[in-house]
């Protein structure tokens, strides 16, 4: 099977699912569990695609197959599935701030639309060409504009949803504006020649440098980089909680593999490497002291995980800026097991407890003990601590910015980070454990739930003493 067919055989279990759901009647839940089963069956199809299946020549401009590829669609599918069932757990909350009762009649649209966002992102993992960047982004994008603003009877849902909209429309004319300025230094959109044009000097550098950082400004809104930060605290609030992982996660993700693919090859040049190796450090270290500084006095969960997200775009910065992108990676793959094991936790207190405030964590041992011992390894390996796969994520992008020679006192602000982050997340653990709860209910963990957390935590723990699945994944 050519590796293509895979994303359009998404985007056609995507309409059948619409077209499904248009016909059908009663519980809409039933579809983030169709979804679900069938973006499994589609993961085990990709994973068969061998990385050296041809691509037809009309295509090879605009796509590309291969390991790194199918790294990045597999980390896309999963982190789907993933929201999908955190939505089916979650749909009381959904239910209630969109159809305002019990039933799910109207989620039929949200259990869909996560479907088209995994092909965008699929598209995005294969995408070689600034023109196909471009339109599998926007899908994503717009996919996004939709499900961020889900619950709209809830007004933060509405407010994220119109900042989302007016910030991400913006990020998008600096993105076109960017690949207009590349494409009129370099004579072309295809990335694959940009190494060779720039060898031969035939470009115009202040040309070329202004689109970079047009590009630059446009990929810093989409991964949560410094100074185009500002609107995930918001955001990532108001969206409906699977909304807002899958944003931290995929989208993150997505973000970074295209801002590696472009500019890899201006830092392999000689002349572009120092301007934007430079621009890389300054946003990672305004990214690493801007995310962890403002995370330490959060008292709403989500928000410091927004805070989080941050922070960890910063670490990721300083991979991309010491050109180490399987430790980026790896970091990526990493983050996508703690990141949904936390926010899984966080959907099920804000069902049951409705709040997403750390005071609803209080006395979260006592309530039930497995639960917050899943969040304390979660929020442990989040803050890098030896023994969880969070430790070696880190561990990689420290000995990759060591080995390329970064600033000193980007180092330094990257150690602060490390040691800010080990207080506000172990102060999440501080409040499971030391401080009493507000209520004796215990908290009732569904089928779904269980099994999920059961399986990151323990790829967590594996990850943390073994690390080689995912490196052997990324050759």
């Amino acid at each position: 099977m050519q590796p293509h067919y895979i994303e359009f055989i998404t985007v056609g279990f995507g309409i059948f699912l619409l077209m499904f759901e248009a016909f059908s009647s009663g519980n809409k839940s039933k579809l983030g569990l169709i979804a679900a089963a069938g973006l499994t069956l589609i993961l085990i199809l990709q994973c068969f695609v061998c990385t050296c299946a041809s691509v037809p020549d009309w295509m090879s401009r605009f796509y590309h197959y291969d390991q790194v590829a199918l790294f990045y669609k597999i980390i896309a599918l999963v982190s789907t599935i993933l929201v999908l069932l955190m939505a089916v757990d979650f749909r009381k909350v959904l239910s209630r701030f969109t159809s305002g009762d019990t039933s799910s009649s109207g989620l039929g649209e949200f259990f869909c639309l996560p479907v088209f966002a995994c092909a965008g992102l699929m598209w995005m993992a294969s995408a070689r060409d600034l023109v196909s960047i471009f339109v599998a982004l926007e899908l994503v994008t717009i996919t996004f504009y939709v499900m961020v603003a889900y619950m709209r009877k809830n007004v933060g849902s509405l407010e994220a949803g119109v900042k989302y909209l007016i910030l991400g429309a913006l990020s998008t004319g600096f993105l076109v504006y960017g690949i207009a300025w590349i494409y009129g230094a370099l004579g072309t959109t295809e990335v694959t020649l940009f190494s060779n044009i720039i060898a031969k000097g035939e470009f115009n550098q202040s040309y070329l440098l202004m689109g970079i950082a047009l590009i630059l400004i446009a990929l810093g809104f989409k991964v949560g980089a410094a100074p185009m930060q500002l609107w995930i605290p918001d955001v990532y609030q108001g969206a409906p909680t699977p909304i807002t992982a899958y944003l931290s996660v995929a989208s993150k993700a997505a973000g970074f593999l295209v801002m590696m693919v472009v500019l890899g090859p201006f830092l392999a040049m000689s002349a572009t490497n120092s301007e934007v190796v430079l621009a890389l450090s300054v946003m990672a270290g305004a990214t690493l002291l801007y995310g962890n500084l403002a995370a330490l006095q959060q008292e709403n969960f989500k928000r410091l995980l927004a805070y989080s997200s941050i922070a960890h775009a910063g670490f990721l910065l300083m991979g991309v800026a010491s050109r180490d992108f399987s430790a980026v990676s790896f970091y990526l793959g990493t983050y996508l097991l703690m990141t949904f094991a936390a926010f899984f936790v966080l959907a099920l207190v804000r069902n049951q407890d409705d709040s997403d405030l750390i005071d609803a964590f209080d006395g979260l041992g006592k309530r039930n003990p497995l639960l917050a011992a899943v969040l304390t390894i979660t929020m442990a390996a989040l803050a890098g601590i030896p023994l969880t796969a969070g430790f070696w994520g880190k561990f990689f992008i420290f000995a990759a910015a060591i080995n390329a020679g970064q600033s000193w006192w980007l180092l330094a602000i990257a150690f602060v980070s490390v040691a800010a982050g080990f207080y506000y997340y172990l102060k999440v653990v501080k409040a499971m454990y030391w401080n009493a709860p507000t209520t004796e209910k215990a908290i009732e963990v569904p089928v779904i739930t269980k099994s999920v957390l059961a399986l990151l935590t323990l790829a967590i723990l594996l990850f943390g003493i073994w690390p080689q699945p995912i490196m052997d994944l990324l050759k």
